[in-house]
């Protein structure tokens, strides 16, 4: 794994990842500020996405790296990365193009409403 060298050595000292070695990404569409997404990011993850400008994200189910839109053409443009308060949570502004959910949906929280 590599580690986060894009990151000010303060900022990566102060994410808090879980014991998989993940941290929590919330993807909002950075005009709109929709919440896009939900994904999980460790440090290589984090990396690509600094340095390439497209979200990466880990999948725990898959067991490995993946592009959003590497597939599907729907892309994630990456404007913005942000740290919470309590260093175990990444806000993702981004620019997408096409739906963010698999479904197909705009987002993955068109779904049930449960309030």
């Amino acid at each position: 794994m590599v580690g986060v060298s894009s990151l000010d050595p303060a900022i990566a000292e102060r994410l808090k990842r879980d014991a998989q070695g993940l941290v929590t990404a919330v993807i909002q569409d950075a005009e709109s500020r929709d919440v896009l997404m939900v994904g999980w990011m460790d440090d290589e993850a984090l990396h690509r996405t600094l340095t390439t400008g497209r979200g990466t994200f880990w999948s725990r189910s898959r067991q490995t790296y993946w592009v959003k839109g590497e597939t599907s053409g729907n892309t994630q443009a990456v404007r913005e990365v942000r740290l919470d308060c309590d260093g175990d949570t990444l806000l993702v502004l981004v620019d997408q193009t096409g739906p963010a959910c698999h479904t197909g949906t705009r987002t993955c929280f068109d779904a049930d409403r449960l309030l």
